[in-house]
């Protein structure tokens, strides 16, 4: 089993850093939809399923079971199927339809929860199902992204060490924040090598990840319904939340400036670098990164299409009228 997951390793990290045009900023952007699958997702998925397996947690008769909303789910499903075992995700209404029809395909089974939790999303209700289907399934293990140190870990080792190495001098990192474990383990990597960077934490608009109001949320792969546990951990210095609506003008400025075609969670980092520096008096120009976790392909129902735009535009106006 090992020796097959490790036949993929090749095929992850090591993506792109591109430098964005900018008239105040030395800015840069880590394209990780380069990575096998299209997303950063995968880069914990692999670390996690190799350590359980080298600890003898996963097996050739083992079930994989996660709450996801999208890519880590497919990142397990593909990976698992490498070595030829069981996967099952737990999925909710906000996934992107086409991430619904790929796992359907590569996965042993799908699981969608449709019950609201107690803070308007999906989560909590994802986790109750996942620990029923442990109770139901003999020899299942939960990767459990949100709380296992080895999500952290891999990006610590990984994505986090190709920034350190990337850069002589960084001042300022702008990541998205869901379940916690990029954040964490990029936080303490550059940290370590550039001890004045500002780890600046990007959440979205309705996440209580924070400690912000609970609202619903539309655009899958940022925010969270809880404070992942893994979180404890990560180095923060700020924390900026940014309304979907501004998600969307991110991700198409990112298109039509840099002509980057990215999902959600990027758009979102992008209009929060934006948003940090406005008005800001700079002296030397600060090199700032930030993070394109997955590509826009799997948004073209949602963000790239204009009907659903214009209902997410009403809805947040009609919310607003409501709270006035």
């Amino acid at each position: 089993m090992l020796e097959k997951l490790k036949s993929v390793a090749h095929m992850i990290g090591h993506t792109p850093l591109m430098k964005l045009a900018d008239e105040r900023l030395d800015l840069y952007c880590k394209l990780e939809y380069h990575n096998l699958m299209g997303s950063v997702k995968v880069r914990p998925a692999y670390y996690i399923l190799k350590e359980a397996i080298e600890r003898g947690d996963v097996n050739q008769h083992t079930t994989i079971i996660e709450s996801s909303s999208g890519n880590f789910a497919i990142a397990l499903a593909t990976l698992c199927r490498k070595i030829g075992i069981k996967f099952i995700p737990v999925i909710d209404p906000n996934i992107n339809p086409s991430y619904e029809n790929l796992l359907k395909t590569i996965s042993s089974d799908v699981v969608k929860v449709t019950e609201r939790d107690e803070s308007g999303g999906f989560l909590l209700t994802r986790i109750e199902t996942v620990n029923r289907l442990l109770t139901e399934i003999e020899d299942s293990f939960w990767t459990n992204q949100y709380g296992n140190p080895n999500n952290y870990r891999a990006h610590y080792h990984g994505l986090g060490t190709e920034l350190a190495d990337s850069f002589e001098q960084l001042d300022y990192a702008f990541i998205g924040v869901s379940s916690g474990g990029t954040i964490t383990g990029i936080s303490r990597r550059l940290k370590e090598k550039f001890p004045n960077v500002k780890i600046i934490a990007v959440d979205s608009d309705g996440s209580v990840i924070f400690g912000g109001e609970a609202k619903k949320r539309y655009i899958p792969g940022i925010g969270s319904s809880m404070r992942p546990s893994i979180l404890d951990n990560a180095l923060i210095d700020e924390v900026i939340y940014v309304p979907e609506v501004e998600t969307i003008d991110g991700c198409h400025e990112l298109y039509s400036k840099h002509g980057i075609f990215a999902g959600g969670s990027s758009g979102t980092s992008y209009r929060a670098v934006q948003q940090y520096f406005a008005g800001k008096m700079l002296g030397n120009r600060p090199t700032v990164a930030f993070l394109c976790p997955d590509g826009g392909m799997a948004y073209t129902d949602t963000v790239y299409n204009q009907e659903w735009v214009a209902w997410l535009r009403a809805q947040t106006k009609e919310m607003q009228l409501q709270n006035s």
